[in-house]
């Protein structure tokens, strides 16, 4: 029976369980699933991260490239970020070049790389004007259940701090670079940026880490990057309803707490990988 409600009515079958204050997965409405982390799975790849929030699972591969730096940036590297939705993720994405959501999602990352200052791009000169690491960072969603954008932060986030590049040197008499694969170094993380979701119900009701059943039902989203200064990174609204200033208040007090909350994970993951090692 409350099967077939859900299907008729799917906006009602939510507002039931709202009404009693929780949500039909058997959460509050300021819980958070339940988020795990894998690192280093990605043999091949110069840093890498598994991300699970609830069923969501982003999975984010960093290979580094060599190459010349722009004419405009001459003492900087760049970050190439790029969100990929594949059909075996959700059967509402379909095969061929990346769709609405997906470029929306990679602008997302790229704008939260440069607001936030996670890696200063001139670490990432080896000689000005000459030669510069590019660090293309692939995100793939395994399993999409909503909140897609934390999934793809907190793993980037991951991959870049499990990053260890080569040692670069240029050859004074032929001029050419030479990498020393024995000899690696990490990558220097100057901020950790995380993004915490949000959706607004019938213009009131606040949720957080929306499951794709309630975000395709709200009447508003919002993703809100704090790092670990406590500074307000970037808040990203895609349309719907406005939010009034109380509301934006107290989802950016929860986005604090919630980066606390991540970053103690990932320190965690990481320390404990280093122990093993």
């Amino acid at each position: 029976m409350a099967a077939g409600f859900k299907t008729a009515e799917p906006l009602e079958y939510h507002r039931s369980f709202l009404r009693e204050n929780c949500r039909p997965d058997g959460r509050e409405l300021s819980e958070f699933r339940t988020t795990t982390l894998n690192i280093g799975s990605i043999s091949t790849a110069d840093g890498s991260a598994l991300v699970k929030i609830g069923n969501t699972t982003v999975i984010c591969g960093i290979k580094a490239e060599l190459a010349n730096p722009t004419v405009e940036a001459p003492g900087k590297g760049y970050i190439v970020p790029n969100v990929d939705l594949p059909p075996l993720c959700s059967s509402r994405f379909r095969p061929g070049p990346p769709g609405e959501q997906a470029q929306a999602a990679s602008q997302f990352v790229a704008d939260v790389i440069e607001s936030s200052e996670l890696i200063q791009t001139e670490d990432l000169c080896i000689e000005r004007g000459k030669l510069c690491w590019v660090l293309y960072c692939d995100l793939m969603c395994l399993d999409y259940d909503g909140n897609l954008l934390d999934a793809c932060i907190m793993a980037l986030l991951s991959a870049l701090k499990n990053t260890q590049l080569p040692e670069v040197t240029i050859n004074t008499e032929t001029g050419s670079p030479e990498v020393n694969f024995k000899k690696r170094h990490e990558l220097r993380i100057h901020k950790h940026p995380v993004a915490t979701s949000f959706c607004i119900f019938d213009e009131s009701i606040l949720i957080v880490d929306p499951t794709s059943d309630e975000e395709s039902l709200v009447t508003a989203q919002l993703t809100v990057v704090t790092d670990d200064e406590g500074r307000l990174c970037s808040v990203y609204k895609p349309g719907g309803t406005s939010v009034s200033g109380e509301k934006l208040q107290q989802c950016i007090n929860q986005a604090t707490a919630r980066q606390r909350e991540i970053q103690k994970l990932i320190n965690k993951v990481i320390s404990s990988v280093k122990t093993a090692q």
